[in-house]
């Protein structure tokens, strides 16, 4: 996958692509980056052919803690 320059263009922007066995387990690290700094919240799961396990890609900001009430998609929880 190409990462877009925007999203490392100044310190501390980061591109993380999460791979693990199952979509449960980078749901669950996911939630934990989400409640750490600020991010775009998960990608859609991707696998690659031949190769085991499904992965995601997350875009993070590591100078910004997390909006207090936001989920794993990144949104706010008004509710």
């Amino acid at each position: 996958m190409q990462i877009d320059e925007q999203h490392i263009a100044e310190p501390w922007l980061v591109v993380l692509d999460a791979l693990a066995a199952d979509e449960d387990t980078l749901a669950a690290v996911m939630e934990g980056l989400q409640h750490k700094w600020a991010t775009s919240g998960i990608s859609p799961v991707w696998r690659a052919p031949g190769e085991p396990g499904v992965g995601v890609r997350v875009y993070a900001d590591i100078r910004r803690p997390s909006t207090p009430g936001a989920d794993s998609s990144g949104c706010r929880n008004t509710g």
